[in-house]
């Protein structure tokens, strides 16, 4: 095994880089030309605008463009991509507002986006919108999820009375209904999950570069997801996606934040356009709360029926979920996750309903776990409560009710089939490591010192790699280097580490001979991009099919220059050979003679170059 073989540790290939300063992110790129903008955002939760007046402004010194929402109107472009898909209550499907770059007549959130300014400095841009003369007449507000389907509800939009985005169920309402009427003990509790902002390290930046010319669009930004970004661009600005160019640099973390388009961005590429030079734009770490997508927000009616053994019957829920003013992309994604409600235990009968409404707040997206460590947390919160209530030992409550191995595959009865999972020997695991047995007498000794200590439980499980698939693509140089072309996009998460060890123990090769490139659009040929822990297992997988491809062609070409059956050709740690002998060939001798026509056996094509994409038959 060598030294960079998978399951060998190994330093961070990229952090010497970052830790010297050597990180490139979106607020370090310095263009020709370059301008900067900023936004002026409501002070209001909800108001209507009765006029805008940016004569000051434009007159102040350095002042490129004031845009305004009737600016962004005369452009023609159209709005951010919203969340569908879903149905409100009646069949009819959800609702899904508008969501202009820059609003017209009303505001929905404090930090909702009133105008743009562009100037030759970021201060110049920052004191002209302080120059901006906005009227606003307030109007009521909602503030509160779960008020907001309370009868006499400010609307946070006109034509939607009830503020009710979607209604999602799963699961079998008839079969909890029955189980319920016979139990001997039910449950019940109200869970408030509280609102979240991501805080990533590095806040959101833009630039946007038009060149006139070719009637292109460069987009350089934070993100998650390259090819989706251009693909949603492409659909606001109406054009084909070939027109326009996504680049990500170094990216300090997003956690989901990131991952679909945001007003900014678009705005920097109309003024690029209009202005000819590129603009920037950069969050302050204030402004990100005020404009980054949120999380979380539930309230969980939870109810847990169980016999009088204490085994499970039955679990339903009901929660309101944020979504707050307008109905982002991705925002309705966390329903897929609805079946984290099933846990490890085994329950015949289960029934979830999510009510997604619209409150006067900052729109929501996807954040760490999407929905998943949200009801995780209510099925755990509900067996230590049973197990309170009943007077058992939590952790015998879960032993009772835990799905055994030999179950397995487990139908849980609320989206999810496990294939596998030994659940109750992970859980006995994980209390011998902890030891439980001596945490009475390290709580003795806490209160000695006046301290308090306390002990917490959760048995939870999650799906990874959800849904889609990733690419890559591998192309070997004349002198043996391979550069790994990858559709994920790292965000401090070793992406570049993952993806050369694989590289390293499939073909032999050491991490210096391996590149890696990521996140530009004009590279990578397609990629889905990063996002519900799925990179190694996807991308790792693609990556894994293009060695293999590698391999085979390079095998092909070995027994061709060693004059033997393909067949009798051995491939081991990077150098081919035949068989009981001790002619060989290496890997980067075989990436050579691929570039020379004549080296080649007939009708095969020049290079050593494979791709390659991975989607998973069934999502775990």
């Amino acid at each position: 095994m060598g030294e960079f073989a998978l399951g060998q540790p190994v330093p961070r290939f990229e952090d010497p880089r970052l830790l010297r300063g050597g990180g490139r992110y979106v607020d370090d790129m310095v263009l020709p030309r370059m301008v900067f903008g900023h936004v002026l955002r409501s002070p209001h939760a909800h108001a209507r605008i009765r006029s805008i007046d940016t004569r000051a402004a434009k007159q102040m010194p350095g002042i490129l463009a004031v845009l305004t929402g009737a600016d962004w109107k005369a452009s023609g472009w159209g709005d951010l991509p919203a969340a569908g898909g879903m149905k409100r209550p009646g069949g009819l499907p959800s609702y899904k507002p508008r969501f202009p770059a820059l609003v017209e007549d009303r505001v929905r959130w404090v930090g909702d986006y009133v105008a743009f300014v562009v100037a030759e400095t970021k201060n110049q841009a920052m004191d002209a919108a302080e120059r901006i003369e906005v009227e606003y007449e307030p109007l009521p507000a909602i503030a509160s999820t779960e008020r907001a389907v309370a009868r006499g509800t400010p609307r946070v939009w006109d034509d939607c009375p009830d503020n009710i985005c979607f209604v999602h169920e799963v699961g079998d309402k008839a079969a909890v209904e029955a189980a319920v009427a016979r139990a001997d003990r039910i449950v019940k509790r109200r869970i408030v999950i509280n609102r979240v902002t991501a805080a990533a390290m590095e806040p959101r930046g833009a630039i946007g570069d038009y060149n006139p010319a070719e009637d292109r669009y460069t987009c350089y930004t934070v993100l998650q997801r390259t090819h989706a970004y251009r693909a949603d661009l492409a659909q606001m600005i109406g054009v084909p996606e070939a027109r326009i160019r996504v680049v990500a640099g170094d990216i300090g973390g997003s956690f989901g934040m990131k991952s679909a388009v945001y007003n900014e961005v678009a705005l920097c590429l109309l003024a690029s356009k209009q202005l000819g030079r590129p603009v920037k734009w950069t969050s302050t770490r204030s402004e990100a709360f005020l404009s980054d997508a949120q999380a979380r927000d539930h309230v969980t009616e939870a109810e847990l029926a169980l016999d009088r053994d204490g085994h499970f019957l039955a679990f339903r829920t009901k929660t309101i979920a944020a979504v707050g003013a307008y109905a982002q992309a991705a925002s309705n994604v966390f329903v897929m996750n609805l079946g984290t409600l099933a846990g490890v235990y085994r329950t015949p009968a289960m029934h979830a309903e999510v009510t997604a409404v619209f409150s006067n707040t900052n729109p929501m997206r996807p954040y760490r776990g999407n929905g998943r460590p949200e009801f995780a947390y209510v099925i755990e919160r509900m067996v230590d409560e049973a197990a309170a209530e009943i007077g058992i030992d939590p952790v015998e409550l879960r032993r009772r009710n835990t799905i055994p191995p030999e179950a397995m595959p487990f139908k849980t009865g609320l989206i999810f089939t496990y294939d596998c999972g030994e659940f109750a020997k992970n859980l006995n695991l994980g209390l011998e490591l902890a030891d439980t047995a001596g945490f009475e007498r390290r709580r003795a000794e806490s209160q000695g010192r006046g301290k308090l200590r306390g002990l917490g439980l959760s048995n939870t499980i999650e799906r990874a790699a959800a849904g889609g698939f990733e690419a890559a693509e591998l192309r070997f140089d004349r002198g043996g280097t391979v550069t790994v072309i990858a559709g994920s996009i790292t965000q401090g998460m070793g992406h570049e580490t993952i993806y050369k060890q694989l590289v390293c123990d499939r073909l032999g090769l050491r991490p210096d001979q391996v590149h890696y490139v990521q996140g530009d659009t004009e590279k990578v040929a397609i990629g889905e991009g990063s996002g519900g822990s799925r990179t190694a297992t996807l991308g790792g997988s693609a990556v894994y099919l293009a060695t293999e491809r590698i391999v085979d062609k390079a095998k092909t070409i070995a027994a061709h220059l060693l004059e033997a059956a393909e067949a009798d050709i051995d491939f081991k740690e990077g150098v081919f050979a035949i068989a009981g002998t001790d002619r060989t060939l290496s890997l980067a001798d075989i990436a050579g003679a691929a570039w020379e026509p004549q080296s080649l056996p007939d009708g095969m094509e020049p290079g050593l170059v494979a791709s390659a994409a991975f989607a998973a038959k069934q999502q775990n």
